[in-house]
């Protein structure tokens, strides 16, 4: 199927008026906005010409705003807005590949590749992202411990260079390996070629039970993980004593066609995303409390099955339950939140352990707290995963002392080896990134020799040193 046969749909309107491009910019938190010139290039040649000409303070590349933190913002330099850039260039329906443009949202992969029976190969929580962001912050999914990282599936790349030269990126280059997971600072992506999955169904098989403690969660996720595709839990993190980390635990694979009813198989590979009315743009404090966050846990835990197999979900209810919500960030009011996602290896289990009990010990509320199983780690450079345990849990921004707390948790997780990601960062400290990624000092150096002026830049390059 060619470019000429897909339809990407209307672009988005400007996020600025022509004659004021400086605008407000915040990630996914909204908790450390800042202004930046807003340019939005709508074609490879314009976002080529745009790296060539932008000012000292350098630019970045962003998609649809939905990394927590501030690694696509750029407080008094430029902000390249690439979501004028979404053509599906070509799909090869036989070998399971896409060419794409870096500004395509993986809703909108979803919606052309379903009805052919593929589907994108990792997806986080949420589908409205930009493949280029994917390949920037080199995503993971519930699928990590059979499928690796996004950048896994990419076969090649094409990247703006500092120079304004357009380069062609293939696996196993350093150039590749640094840009996967290199949170834009090597260049602005153009466009990947994905290798995807095949489907049968746009159904989900899933698998859910209770577990009663952290120790019988992962007891259950070790024992068993390999069975499944996806794997996930969500754990009560206000849960103490003997029910600590008690869990939900979801586990499941594409539905194949043969497990779909008459009236589903009529159109087996259907695509329907439900949606919900937004909360008001301004939620007032308090909302989310020890007490109104308990109240939810309880009734999460209790609602959900002792043990249930092979119930049929949509793809979104099973992959993206938050999307149905447009705007769900602003439950959290005006000062935002803080999502800390952390991984330890195999054999530091002791440390998630105490991580969890100081976490439920301050009475944290946080309803949004996942566990997940890595597999093996992926070669980019500034990759997150690596073979091991990760826990994910959104935090209130305005919590008592939340800074201090979370700058201890950084030092648990660093003297364990483990690393905090930086897609989803907002306050980590630099001397605590240089001891979580061995290889930065590589990638540093990269950057030197490829951009020796240093005009690829964001908010998190900045404060992190990177």
């Amino acid at each position: 199927m060619s470019a000429a046969d897909i339809h990407p749909g209307p672009v988005p309107p400007p996020e600025a008026d022509p004659g004021d491009p400086f605008v407000t910019v915040s990630g996914w938190g909204r908790t450390a906005p800042t202004t930046a010139c807003v340019l939005r290039p709508r074609s490879p040649e314009e976002a080529a010409d745009a790296v060539r000409t932008w000012g000292v303070r350098g630019g970045i590349a962003r998609g649809l705003g939905r990394a927590y933190g501030d690694a696509a913002q750029n407080a008094g330099g430029t902000v390249l807005d690439m979501t004028a850039l979404r053509r599906v260039r070509s799909i090869d329906a036989e070998a399971g590949t896409v060419h794409c443009d870096a500004g395509v949202s993986l809703h909108h992969l979803m919606e052309v590749l379903l009805p052919l029976g593929w589907f994108v190969p990792v997806t986080p929580g949420t589908r409205h992202i930009t493949v280029g962001g994917a390949v920037a912050s080199d995503i993971h999914g519930k699928n990590h411990h059979v499928s690796g990282s996004f950048s896994r599936h990419v076969q090649r790349l094409e990247l703006v260079t500092a120079d304004g030269e357009i380069r062609t990126l293939h696996p196993g280059t350093e150039l590749f390996d640094a840009t996967t997971g290199g949170m834009g600072l090597t260049g602005v992506i153009l466009s990947a070629v994905l290798r995807l999955h095949r489907v049968e169904t746009s159904l989900m098989s899933v698998d859910t039970e209770r577990a009663a403690d952290l120790d019988d969660l992962m007891n259950r996720l070790a024992a068993t993980d390999h069975r499944y595709r996806y794997s996930v839990a969500w754990i009560d993190l206000l849960a103490r004593g003997r029910a600590l980390g008690r869990s939900v635990l979801s586990r499941g694979d594409h539905a194949p066609l043969d497990a779909l009813d008459a009236r589903a198989r009529r159109a087996p590979l259907a695509f329907r995303p439900g949606r919900l009315p937004a909360p008001p743009p301004y939620v007032p404090r308090g909302l989310l409390t020890r007490t109104t966050v308990g109240l939810f846990n309880e009734a999460w835990y209790r609602g959900a099955p002792r043990s249930r197999t092979g119930r049929l979900q949509s793809l979104t209810s099973f992959f993206h339950p938050l999307d149905a919500v447009p705007h769900w960030n602003r439950i959290y009011g005006r000062d935002g939140f803080v999502q800390y996602q952390f991984v330890v290896a195999h054999g530091q289990e002791e440390t998630l352990r105490r991580i969890v009990g100081r976490i439920a010990e301050r009475r944290c509320p946080s309803f949004l707290a996942v566990l997940k199983r890595f597999g093996e780690g992926d070669p980019g450079w500034l990759s997150f995963p690596l073979p091991g345990w990760t826990l994910a849990l959104d935090l209130p921004a305005g919590l008592s002392d939340l800074g201090p707390f979370l700058d201890e948790l950084d030092e648990e997780v660093a003297a364990a080896g483990g690393r905090v990601y930086l897609a989803k960062d907002s306050r980590l400290r630099p001397e605590m990134v240089t001891a979580m990624y061995p290889r930065l000092g590589d990638f540093r150096a990269l950057r030197a020799g490829l951009d020796p002026h240093g005009i690829f830049a964001s908010d998190l390059s900045r404060r992190l040193a990177l």
